[in-house]
């Protein structure tokens, strides 16, 4: 998942002390965030907004407010961040966040549950070998038309990748999509490019992706539906630029293998598209796990959409009698069901069944962890009352400023900090209860900021070497990290120029 590459990249062994530099997993980073965050809570001076009867912060209202914190607050503050990130309850009197106190939940327990329980849903249909078959069905069956390979393998990919974040099971098709793009005509570049560009292309333009659209939409206290209209159209629009930037090069490779920018390998050109192994058919068990996993997605954004204000324009449309408003709780249920289901159609049976959803469910609790750490460091700057404070210095910056930019600033300001934060659902946890109130300010929709802010999540992680899924990918396919840079960053210029007047046209827009 693209939350889930929360890990970096694979390490050695044993690597060479003082030779080479590793990025610190998301957890490391959170940790320093967290103790830097709490430190600076006694430098920043505590304030607050008045708030208007949904609890959002009026504008203009900002004044200075004294802090009753003892230094033992504080500490106890900075000990519980993690559980108050998960199951911190907030009173209602005094906005102060702790475990046992009463009020609303303020810890994300909802979203980790979610996380959890997408991860066993996604194990189990991965252990039936199902997803993997179809993909190799489909790459061999285009064995023979090039351009229709490229595009139909980066349009499933793109496709998984906009509704449930593949990025990291991309690792596992190189073997079989490099032999291909060879015995084709093409180069290395190419397979890389498929692959890493595909999926990450629907990351980018997750339209219900829930370690990216989905975390977001919970901190920025909006649907999971919310904006899907703008998602799709930039998913339909950008994923066709990708397809059609890679398989431009393509062609150009295979008219003169002189311009590859990869270079080919001892071997590269002896291999043969009509002699490659043609994969296992699918069985019946396989069509029926598809069409159970394709049913499940479908579902599940029918359950998410506000379909009335979505297909009338109008934010404030009174719901259609068929509209279930489904949110993180009944999602979670969802993909549990579901992960049982898949099971009991693939025979399973009992004992594997559950060993499968149990795998699952660990496999996936990193970026969960990762999650209520984010929130844990709200939580410090909740209850040191520094959040409104820090707001407020933002909206000096963004006062006054059109809609349209304001929507292309939450794009930059997020670019450096994908990069300092590499797991999606970290990055969404730390920086929407900013932004989701700015947008308030500005007057733009708290969907176009979460569109905006996964969009340079997305961008980022196509190129950057803090991420599993670049560098391992250019690692599998032995391609330069440098030279991929060089094949991927005029598609990354138009990619970005795409995205602000996408999310330019929304802010106006809605």
């Amino acid at each position: 998942m693209s939350g889930a590459a929360e890990t970096g990249p694979a390490q050695r062994e044993e690597p060479p002390a003082g030779r080479k530099f590793t990025f610190p997993s998301a957890l490391t980073v959170l940790v320093v965030v967290t103790l830097a965050v709490w430190a600076l809570a006694f430098l920043i001076p505590p304030g607050a907004y008045d708030r208007d009867a949904e609890g959002a912060p009026v504008q203009g209202t900002y004044h200075r407010v004294d802090s009753d914190q003892s230094l033992v607050d504080r500490l106890n503050d900075l000990f519980l961040s993690p559980v108050n990130g998960l199951y911190g309850v907030q009173d209602a009197k005094t906005g102060e966040v702790g475990p046992d106190l009463a009020g609303e939940l303020y810890g994300s327990a909802g979203v980790f549950l979610f996380v959890l329980a997408i991860g066993a849903f996604i194990t189990v249909v991965f252990a039936t070998g199902a997803l993997d078959r179809g993909i190799g069905r489909l790459a061999h069956r285009l064995r023979d038309r090039g351009a229709l390979l490229i595009a139909g393998v980066m349009l499933v990919f793109s496709l998984l990748g906009t509704v449930e974040g593949f990025a990291e099971e991309t690792l596992g098709f190189y073997g079989l999509i490099i032999p291909l793009m060879l015995a084709l005509g093409y180069d290395r570049m190419v397979a890389t490019g498929t692959i890493i560009l595909g999926a990450g292309i629907g990351v980018l333009c997750s339209t219900v992706n829930p370690f990216a659209t989905g975390v977001a939409s919970s901190a920025a206290d909006i649907s999971l539906g919310d904006g899907i209209v703008l998602r799709a159209i930039m998913w339909v629009v950008l994923t066709a630029v990708t397809i059609a930037y890679v398989v431009r090069y393509a062609n150009r490779v295979r008219a003169d293998p002189g311009r590859s920018l990869s270079g080919f390998l001892p071997g590269d050109r002896e291999h043969d598209a009509a002699g490659a192994a043609e994969p296992p058919e699918l069985t019946g068990l396989h069509r029926a796990v598809l069409v159970l996993v394709a049913l499940v997605f479908g579902f599940m954004i029918f359950s998410v959409v506000p379909w009335s204000s979505a297909l009338t324009g109008d934010a404030d449309a009174t719901p259609y009698g068929f509209e279930l408003g489904w949110s993180f709780p009944q999602l979670a249920a969802l993909f549990l069901v579901a992960a049982v289901l898949v099971g009991v159609v693939a025979r399973f049976g009992e004992q594997r069944l559950s060993a499968t959803v149990v795998q699952g469910a660990a496999d996936f609790i990193s970026p969960a962890l990762v999650i209520v750490l984010a929130r844990g460091v709200t939580v410090i700057m909740n209850n040191a009352r520094i959040t409104d404070t820090v707001l407020h210095s933002i909206e000096g910056v963004v006062s006054g400023t059109s809609s349209a930019l304001f929507a292309v600033f939450v794009f930059l300001v997020n670019l450096p900090l994908a990069f300092l934060i590499p797991s999606t659902s970290g990055h969404a946890t730390l920086a929407m209860p900013i932004l989701a109130p700015l947008a308030d300010f500005a007057g733009v929709s708290r969907a176009v900021v979460v569109t905006a802010w996964q969009a340079a999540s997305g961008w980022m992680n196509l190129w950057v070497p803090t991420t599993a899924v670049t560098i391992g990918g250019v690692a599998l396919a032995k391609v330069g990290y440098d030279r991929y840079l060089r094949f991927v960053w005029p598609l990354l210029a138009v990619l970005a120029a795409l995205i602000c007047g996408f999310v330019a046209l929304g802010a106006v827009w809605t």
